[in-house]
Formats: C-alpha cells, sequence, structure tokens
C-alpha cells in the first residue's frame, strides 16, 4: 500500500503530466481482467471485463476521470451530469466537484434502474435543475450503449433536460458509438477497449 500511495502522489509531479496516459496507465493495472469468460450487462459475454469501480474508487483514479471530463465541458454551459446507477455514480460527483470553484457549478444526479417505492418516489435523485438545461450523460464502461438510453430518457421525460453529450470512460466497441449515434448524441469515450489489449 506504501509503494502504491508514493507512486500515486508522485506520479502528478513530472515535469510534463499527461493525466490520460496516467490514467489508462492506471486503468490498465487495476481494473482489466482477463480470465473470462465474464457475463455483461448487455447480456453478452467477454473474455475481457473492465473492473472500473478498482479505478474510480480510488482517490488517483477518481481524480484523473474528474479532471479530465470536467475539462471536456467546462466552457459548454452544462446545468447537471450524472447517469444511471452505479456506474455514473463516483464520475458525476468528482465532476461536479471540480466545477466548484468555477462561475458555474455543475450539480450531479443518479438515475434509478426503478423509480423509488417510498418517499419522493424519485427516478432521478440529485437536486433538479431548470427545464432545457444542458446535460452530460455518464458511465464507466458502455458497451451496447442501452445503459445509458435508459439515463437520457429518464432525464428527457422527468427533467425535460437537453442531453448534449455523452462520455464514458472506456467503450468496449460493441455498438454503444453507433447506437448512440443514430439516436442523435454525440459520444466521446475517453479511452477504447482495443488501448487495452
Amino acid at each position: 500500500m506504501g509503494q502504491e500511495m508514493l507512486t500515486a502522489r508522485s506520479a502528478p509531479q513530472t515535469e510534463r503530466r499527461d493525466p490520460m496516459n496516467e490514467l489508462r496507465e492506471f486503468v490498465k493495472q487495476r481494473s482489466v481482467l482477463r480470465e473470462g469468460p465474464y457475463k455483461l450487462a448487455s447480456g453478452g459475454a467477454s473474455s475481457t471485463f473492465f473492473d472500473m469501480k478498482q479505478s474510480l474508487l480510488h482517490p488517483y483514479g477518481l481524480n484523473l476521470v474528474g479532471e479530465l471530463i470536467y475539462d471536456l465541458i467546462r466552457d459548454d454551459n452544462i446545468g447537471a451530469v450524472g447517469g444511471l446507477v452505479i456506474g455514473a455514480c463516483p464520475i458525476a460527483d468528482v465532476v461536479s466537484l471540480k466545477s466548484l470553484a468555477s462561475s458555474k457549478p455543475i450539480s450531479a444526479f443518479y438515475v434509478r434502474k426503478d423509480r423509488k417505492a417510498t418517499g419522493t418516489q424519485s427516478l432521478i435523485e440529485g437536486p433538479k435543475v431548470a427545464s432545457g438545461n444542458r446535460v452530460v450523460v455518464l458511465d464507466d464502461v458502455t458497451t451496447q450503449g442501452g445503459s445509458v438510453l435508459k439515463a437520457i430518457e429518464a432525464v428527457e421525460r422527468e427533467w425535460h433536460c437537453e442531453v448534449v453529450r455523452v462520455i464514458a470512460v472506456v467503450d468496449r466497441e460493441a455498438g454503444a458509438m453507433k447506437t448512440l449515434g443514430e439516436a442523435g448524441y454525440e459520444f466521446t469515450p475517453l479511452f477504447r477497449m482495443s488501448e487495452f489489449m
């Protein structure tokens, strides 16, 4: 643990810092599993699995993800970021936190898989943004894009907001780009699966 933390803390202090490469290497070391087959959320199976919680629930990996995604959207007049639980939750939180010092902080939200049965009976958790706001939907790993579309549908139906972009940490290159593009959404993965093969 001591060596790991030393490496994590010393990496950003290099002369020419490359957060994208730092994150790629971090994900490769911690989150890429190759001893499948693994069942995927899409229903398919793969010999390679991205256990992204190992990277996204580590302070070093999460900080890098927040930095990279916030840099992509900081000038886009975004009202909120979020996505389907639980993959998008830590990402939404850290991007929101990165925006705190800006003139227009960005709220985070979570889309439940099913509407809450008690209390407010909410489908979306988080500070509601006004109708018409520009929203970015996030995901940790995309395969065919079905989970992202569920989150998009909820945001558009419940909040009447405009989803202007979808960002994932890793795209498995199994149809999400085509699915989201055909549905009219700009899709930006930080990495593609082939970069880890």
